[in-house]
C-alpha cells in the first residue's frame, strides 16, 4: 500500500532536478503522474518533450502510471489544458505540486525587462495558473458530491525569496510572492478541503550549481534533489493532516519551519505622526536590530544553516 493509491497528481517542472524526483516518488507511493515540463534550458528558452518523457518512462518501467505534459504552466490555456489532462486520463486530481522554474541572475542596475519578466511569470504565474484551475475543479466538485474533496497543493519558494540574495532581484521577488500566495489559498481553499502549503528547498540542481559550485561529494550527497521530495510527498499526503498555510525549508539534513515578517519593536503616538515623531522613535525602532543590515542572513554554502 502506497500513501498516495489511488490519487492523481500534476507535478510541474518534473522533467528534471527537484521535479523529477517529486514525480518518482509519488509514483512510487501509488500515484498516477502528470509528468509536465516545457523542456527548456534553465533560462527558459526552448521546449523539448525528451525530459517529461522520460520521467514517465522510468515511472512506467518501475510498474506506475504516467503521461507527459509538455504545456507552459504560466500560460492561463497550458495550465487548464494540463489540469484537464489530468481529469480525463486519469479520472481526477489530488495533488498539484507546483515546481517548475527558471533563472536569469542579473543586478538590480543591469537587469533587463525580459529578465525581469519570464522570471516573475514563469514562477509567480506558473504557479498561480495551474492553483487556479485546480481550485475551479475541486470548488466544482466539492459543490457537486457536497464533500469535502480532500486535496492538496505545494508550492516552492526559495531561500533566496525568503531571505533575499543579491542578483536575484526578480527571482526573490517570484519565489518571496509564492510563499505570500500560499498562505491566501490556504485560507480561500481550505472551506473545500483543499490544503495549501510551500516547500523552501535547498539542492543541488542544474539551477543552483553556479551558486553551490560542485567538488564536495558529501555536501552534494547531502543536497541531493531526492532530499526535497521526501518533504513534498509529506506535506502532498494524509499524514500531513491539519497543517495549512506553512513553509517548510529542508536543508541537507535539516528542516524548519519558516515564517514571515512580523513586527519585532513599535512605537505609538496618540497624534497623527510626523517626521519628527518618527525620528524621535528610531533608537526604540532599532533597539532589537542593526538599522545599517538588511534582516535575515543568505548562506547557501552551509547545509547546516
Amino acid at each position: 500500500m502506497g500513501l498516495f493509491d489511488g490519487k492523481v497528481a500534476i507535478v510541474t517542472g518534473a522533467g528534471r532536478g527537484i521535479g523529477r524526483e517529486e514525480a518518482l516518488l509519488l509514483a512510487k507511493e501509488g500515484a498516477s503522474v502528470v509528468v509536465n515540463d516545457l523542456g527548456g534550458a534553465r533560462t527558459g528558452e526552448g521546449s523539448d518533450v525528451g525530459p517529461a518523457q522520460q520521467v514517465v518512462d522510468e515511472i512506467v518501467a518501475a510498474g506506475g502510471q504516467a503521461v507527459a505534459n509538455t504545456n507552459d504552466c504560466s500560460s492561463w490555456s497550458g495550465a487548464e489544458e494540463m489540469v484537464n489532462q489530468a481529469i480525463e486520463t486519469f479520472g481526477s486530481l489530488d495533488v498539484l505540486v507546483n515546481n517548475a522554474g527558471i533563472l536569469r541572475d542579473k543586478m538590480s542596475f543591469n537587469m533587463t525587462e525580459e529578465e525581469w519578466d519570464s522570471v516573475i511569470k514563469v514562477h509567480l504565474k506558473g504557479h498561480f495558473a495551474p492553483a487556479r484551475f485546480a481550485a475551479a475543479y475541486w470548488r466544482q466538485k466539492g459543490k457537486d458530491t457536497g464533500e469535502s474533496v480532500n486535496a492538496k497543493i505545494v508550492n516552492t519558494a526559495s531561500e533566496s525569496g525568503l531571505y533575499a540574495n543579491a542578483g536575484q532581484a526578480n527571482y526573490a521577488a517570484a519565489k518571496a510572492g509564492i510563499a505570500s500566495m500560499t498562505i491566501v489559498l490556504a485560507r480561500e481553499l481550505e472551506r473545500f478541503g483543499v490544503r495549501v502549503n510551500c516547500i523552501a528547498p535547498v539542492a543541488l540542481t542544474r539551477l543552483t550549481e553556479d551558486l553551490m559550485g560542485q567538488g564536495n561529494e558529501e555536501m552534494a550527497a547531502k543536497l541531493a534533489p531526492a532530499n526535497i521530495a521526501a518533504g513534498v510527498c509529506w506535506l502532498a499526503s494524509d499524514l500531513s493532516e491539519g497543517v495549512n498555510g506553512q513553509v517548510l525549508k529542508i536543508q541537507g539534513g535539516l528542516a524548519q519551519i519558516v515564517q514571515g515578517w512580523r513586527p519585532i519593536t513599535q512605537i505609538t503616538s496618540d497624534e497623527a505622526w510626523t517626521i519628527e515623531a518618527i525620528d524621535a522613535g528610531r533608537d526604540t525602532l532599532f533597539s532589537k536590530s542593526d538599522p545599517g543590515i538588511p534582516p535575515f542572513f543568505l548562506n547557501i554554502n552551509d547545509p547546516t544553516a
